[in-house]
């Protein structure tokens, strides 16, 4: 039993973890500018709290089946109650990926409407082959 409460501790820790690096993708999808190379670093980290929590939640499988319980844990108020903070955890972290989803959707989308306004400037060119300004008129150069 000792095990199982255990697993339960770690993936209270991990969802801890996992709120925090989603509040930090939030904050960061909802700033004016996004900044790309920090929020690549948010999606890492919220990968890798992902992978642990599959690990702990596997754990937690191994350790029910050897404890003979399952959850809700009904006849043990400690795991219940862990539980129950595990799955109210859960719930709040679903929201807060739906609302990311739906920010990451908005910046998506301003993206796309950046790159159609410049889309028919994509085919000029500014830069002749010697690095060169071209003008669509003739300058000439005093030297």
């Amino acid at each position: 039993m000792d095990k199982l409460q255990n697993s339960l501790d770690k993936m209270l820790e991990v969802l801890s973890s996992l709120a925090e690096v989603m509040d930090a993708e939030q904050e960061q999808l909802s700033a004016g500018q996004v900044n790309s190379s920090l929020l690549q670093r948010i999606t890492e980290d919220k990968s890798s709290l992902l992978a642990t929590l599959s690990f702990v939640e596997q754990m937690r499988h191994d350790a029910e089946k050897a404890a003979g319980l399952y959850e809700p844990y009904s006849h043990h108020p400690a795991l219940a109650q862990r539980w129950a903070t595990i799955q109210s955890h859960t719930l709040k972290l679903r929201d807060t990926n739906t609302h990311n989803g739906m920010l990451l959707n908005h910046q998506i989308k301003h993206n796309e409407q950046a790159l159609q306004v410049l889309k028919p400037y994509h085919s000029q060119k500014f830069y002749g082959p010697d690095g060169q300004a071209v003008s669509s008129g003739r300058v000439s150069r005093k030297a």
